[in-house]
Parts: structure tokens; sequence; C-alpha cells
């Protein structure tokens, strides 16, 4: 897929547009046969968002790599990314850091992410630097432009703290987990005629740290004794759900449809970007020196 534009001059002058220009990092040998052959899963295998507090259990669960259409409507998709060398605190850096400016967000998947951008309001919370590192993107609202599968479209991104998508606060520790991403999202496709709903989705990026032998095949409890090497991401998107007051909530409207494609793609699009974050994300948190400015 060609690019949607090149940079400015005054992108091009930035110390990291390098990694905007750089050939895709590959996927890992876990996830490569998920893109070679991409099959549903059984609809029995997906985590129901209701037990979303099995993700701080140690080991795997069913349907951990995936997608597929679920019963009563909605969608999911489901990928376990090993990332050797991330840690906790790089993935909070990125996600308050790569927000201020389109070039740090286009840089991240060069061919389906175009532009970002935040209120004056969030941009000054992000900013502050007596605020934590975590919340600098937890309580923010990123508008984001890019193609997660079905072309380009607009999703307005609300991140959470883990107890808003309402976790059990009691189990939020390690080794049960070291960070969160997770967030209630609008996506407005641009392939729909204008007016129509935008589709809600409940999005979490579960980060626990890798044990010695890291990844799924393993079936090692990440709380184990061996020592981290990394962490490991498990993605799950609920599509057609929001969280609300700390609940689960369908949320697609009466008549509305997810096709297959639409999972299959995000699906597709997930395991894209994040192999290519997992290499880029040591390098480039060395380089500015893991300041969010």
């Amino acid at each position: 897929m060609p690019r949607l534009r090149d940079l400015t001059p005054e992108e091009k002058a930035k110390p990291y547009a390098k990694y905007f220009y750089r050939e895709h990092s590959g996927v890992t040998p876990e996830l490569a046969p998920w893109l070679q052959d991409p099959r549903p899963l059984d609809p029995a295998e997906p985590l129901p968002i209701e037990r979303r507090d099995d993700l701080l259990l140690p080991g795997y669960l069913p349907g951990e790599t995936g997608y597929c259409l679920l019963p009563g409507g909605g969608a999911y998709v489901a990928v376990c990314h090993p990332m050797p060398g991330v840690t906790a605190d790089m993935i909070n850096w990125w996600f308050a850091w790569h927000g201020l400016e389109d070039l740090r967000y286009m840089l991240w998947s060069p061919e389906d992410h175009y532009a970002v951008s935040l209120s004056d309001e969030d941009r000054a919370k992000v900013l502050d630097p007596e605020r934590p590192l975590r919340l600098k993107f937890q309580g923010i609202t990123h508008h984001v432009y890019e193609d997660i599968g079905q072309g380009a479209d607009d999703l307005w991104i609300s991140f959470m703290t883990p107890e808003d998508f309402g976790f059990d606060m009691s189990r939020w520790h390690a080794p049960n987990v070291a960070t969160l991403v997770a967030a209630n999202v609008l996506v407005k496709s641009g392939q729909a005629p204008e007016g129509s709903p935008l589709l809600p989705v409940a999005m979490c990026h579960f980060v626990r740290e890798l044990p010695q032998d890291e990844g799924p095949e393993s079936h090692q409890a990440a709380g184990g004794a061996a020592p981290s090497r990394g962490v490991e991401m498990r993605t799950r998107f609920w599509m057609g759900w929001q969280i609300v007051d700390k609940k689960p909530q369908f949320a697609l409207l009466e008549g509305m449809t997810i096709p297959e494609a639409v999972p299959a793609g995000l699906f597709r699009h997930c395991i894209l970007e994040y192999s290519n974050l997992r290499v880029l994300l040591p390098e480039i948190y060395a380089e500015t020196g893991g300041v969010v400015v």
C-alpha cells in the first residue's frame, strides 16, 4: 500500500524521521503463520469482555491470537505479541510521546498511520512535567487517521485507567500485570455514507513481563520465577462494545452489522503495527532519553 504522503521539510529535519523511511521490521515467527494463513477462531474461544479479569491469571487463555464474529453481533480480535527488549516504561512513554505530532504516529506504521491530534487541554496534560507518565495517555483522547484494514478511517481513542476499564484493582500488581493501554474507541469509516453510525470498540493491550521462555507456545506462567526478557502485549478488541461506568455495554445500534472483513483487517493491521513497534521502540526510547516533549 502506498503511503498517504511524504514528510515535510520540517518533519525530515527531526532526528527520528529516519524511522519513517526504514523498511518494516517484519513479524515474529510466532505470528508469521497467522498472516500467511489467517483463519477465524471458533466463536467459543474468545475471552468474553465480562471476563477481562481473566487476563490477570498466570499462563494463557484460549483465543490469545485470532479473530471472529460473535453470536449476537459484534466481533473479536486478539493478538499475543512477544516483545523482547521492550519494557513497560517504554510502552507508557510511547503512548504519551507519539500523540504529540503526526510524524511520531506515522513512523510507527508508515503505510497506514497518517495523522494524530489532541485537544489543547489534553496536550497540556501530556506536557505537564508533574503528571505521572501513565497519566500522560490514560485519561487522554487521541483522534487518529489511519487504515485499520478497510481504508482510511477516523478514530477517537479515549484511553482509560485500569480501574475505569473495570479491572479488579485488588489483583492489579506484579507479576500479574506490568501496564495497560485500554480505551473506548469510536470508528468513523471512510467508506461508509456520511451520517452513518460510528463503530464502538473496547480496546485492551494488556502488558506483562515475559518469562525466560517467552511466548504462548511455552505455556509458562508469566508470574514465575524466571527472569524477564521483555514484555508481551496481549491485545483484545471487542468490536461492538464500550466500557461505561466500569462495566461493558453492548453498543451496536439496532440493525448495524460487522462484516467479517472488518475484524480480519484489524487483525492483520494489529500484527503488522506492533511487530514494527517492538523493534523500533527500544531504539527510539534510547534516542529520546524517554522524555515526553
